[in-house]
């Protein structure tokens, strides 16, 4: 019989004897150490953890009571997971589709530990594409005017749907600062790595006018200073003078699909800690 599997997340000031009184934890409760992983910050004076293990000793509630004491000890933020249980998610997109689809596709190809729950965008283009893999697609306009009431109802949706991962796969609006303190931890969002050099609309044409060697693109979780939020994984591109703006538009798309799935998996695996305005990831 299979024992069910966890995963123990922790951040506490760094001190001696912490992975020796984990594992020791662990041990006393029948927990067998599958894969663990730890990083101490000298900037902080933080240390982080990541350990899955399985144990059939204690059922969850067990583990999470005892947890609680044993934490307090060392001032531990933690947090438990069953492995097993896929991260319910809330995709959020505007006209641009190729890093929604490309999360479509690894999460029915069992790439991704999510549950796409649902769904949202500005635009009516996708509600065929989120038809075809069974997913509720909700329509919300948004204007300057309406912003505040799309907003909570976008919102309504995301806390119905039970959803722990909001992903913003190339959403064109700013979100509000209230919106973003709820989803604070929770929300990653995918930019081409132009940022702050390539403001507005169309930014690889931007890009190609200048010449550019190298594109690229950030995942970072959203914050209330825009796209400002820690960096989660980024990558890049070579691009030389024979390029079209056709050509680098497509390799610097492909560059975000990437870029977000990673993000998207290593949360959904709840290997991404927040490190002030850093993260640490442990991959």
């Amino acid at each position: 019989m299979t024992m069910p599997a966890y995963i123990l997340t922790l951040s506490c000031p760094d001190r001696t004897g912490i992975v020796h009184a984990v594992s020791g934890f662990l041990l006393e409760r029948g927990g067998n150490i599958e894969e663990a992983a730890q990083f101490n910050d000298p900037t902080t004076g933080l240390f982080f953890m990541r350990v899955r293990f399985a144990c059939s000793d204690h059922p969850e509630a067990a583990l999470r009571e005892q947890l609680i004491t044993f934490a307090g000890g060392f001032g531990m933020h933690w947090q438990l997971h069953a492995a097993a249980e896929p991260m319910k998610t809330v995709i959020l997109v505007s006209k641009d589709g190729h890093c929604l689809n490309d999360l479509l596709f690894r999460w029915k190809s069992g790439l991704l530990a999510i549950d796409v729950r649902a769904i949202v965008s500005n635009h009516r283009d996708f509600y065929q594409l989120a038809a075809s893999y069974n997913v509720p697609f909700h329509h919300i306009p948004m204007t300057a005017t309406t912003k505040a009431q799309a907003e909570a109802r976008q919102m309504e949706i995301i806390e119905a749907e039970g959803s722990e991962l909001v992903v913003l796969a190339r959403y064109m609006q700013i979100l509000s600062n209230d919106l973003c303190k709820k989803l604070s931890g929770r929300a990653i969002n995918i930019h081409h790595s132009f940022l702050p050099s390539f403001k507005g609309a169309k930014p690889y044409y931007q890009a190609h006018d200048r010449g550019v060697k190298l594109i690229g693109a950030t995942a970072h979780y959203v914050t209330a200073d825009l796209d400002e939020g820690p960096i989660i994984e980024q990558d890049v591109t070579r691009a030389d003078h024979t390029d079209t703006v056709e050509a680098l538009t497509a390799r610097g798309r492909d560059t975000e699909s990437q870029v977000l799935a990673r993000a998207v998996k290593w949360h959904s695996e709840h290997r991404v800690l927040l490190n002030g305005h850093r993260t640490v990831v442990f991959k």
